[in-house]
């Protein structure tokens, strides 16, 4: 059984064209789980979504409290994890709320997941992601011009992205990101799940990265499982999560013995809003 696996917070309208985008896939999953972090109104839209779309599958949505910290994105990818995995799931594809699958996503991701020498367990899929340009006022969402996405979407050059039918091994594992990965519920269970201490925006999947690198596991990319990301408002560096990437680079410094997200950091220093102590570990400046 093939599980997607979705965690949402607001973003009504993105929820809703990734459903969209599932439903018209080469091959639909056989179960949707959507974690609901602190917010009640998730649950209606997933099942309004898939009812739209007509021969829904079966659709849990799973709540998750709030955490006073922020947005508890580890904790919620273990939960979808656990509830689909007690559904039956065998095969597991995570996909940020903000992504619509393209036609085989979700075909290409389970053509590959299964035992391969060439793919040391455990072993992590990965895809590109395209990027989508901001709506205009009054276009409704995505979900009602899905046979545009590629043609609109912005993939950018410093990611892999294998020709479909190819796959490409990943040696560098800090490359991992989280918009778009898959594998086996075993090889989930085998990593231990996300680290629940990190808490708010950065770090976590990293961290995750760097689990399977520690048990001789993989990172691979293939090709024809392309999603496309909706647009919505960011900054860089993320000023609005100083707070949460230093406490979560604390957190994975004190796990690995290094520093990630130094780009983001020397970024805050600059604007006077993190620094390192005497001791080299990053606080909060102001």
């Amino acid at each position: 059984m093939l599980a997607v696996l979705t965690l949402a917070h607001g973003r009504h309208d993105h929820l809703r064209a990734q459903v969209a985008g599932l439903a018209a896939g080469v091959r639909r999953p056989d179960l949707h789980v959507v974690v609901a972090m602190d917010d009640p109104a998730v649950a209606q839209v997933a099942h309004r979504a898939w009812r739209a779309a007509g021969n829904p599958p079966p659709v849990l949505v799973e709540p998750l409290a709030a955490d006073p910290l922020g947005l508890p994105l580890a904790a919620a990818r273990n939960a979808a994890a656990r509830v689909a995995t007690a559904a039956g799931a065998d095969r597991l594809v995570f996909l940020d709320v903000d992504c619509i699958p393209g036609p085989t996503t979700l075909t290409t991701y389970a053509r590959h997941l299964h035992p391969s020498p060439s793919r040391p367990s455990p072993a992590v899929l990965g895809a590109d992601v395209a990027y989508l340009p901001p709506r205009q006022p009054g276009c409704g969402g995505w979900e009602h011009q899905l046979h545009r996405l590629a043609e609109v979407g912005v993939h950018r050059p410093d990611r892999v992205r294998p020709a479909p039918g190819e796959t490409r091994a990943e040696p560098d594992l800090t490359r991992f990101w989280s918009l778009s990965f898959a594998l086996t519920a075993a090889d989930f269970a085998r990593t231990g799940g996300f680290c629940p201490l990190f808490v708010g925006y950065g770090g976590e999947d990293t961290d995750f990265a760097q689990v399977v690198g520690s048990l001789g596991g993989s990172l691979t990319w293939v090709g024809g499982a392309t999603a496309y990301h909706q647009h919505h408002p960011t900054r860089t560096p993320p000023v609005d999560h100083v707070e949460a990437v230093v406490r979560n680079a604390g957190v994975f410094a004190d796990r690995w013995g290094w520093w990630p997200m130094l780009g983001w950091l020397e970024q805050l220093r600059e604007r006077g809003l993190a620094a390192p102590d005497g001791d080299g570990r990053w606080q909060v400046t102001r």
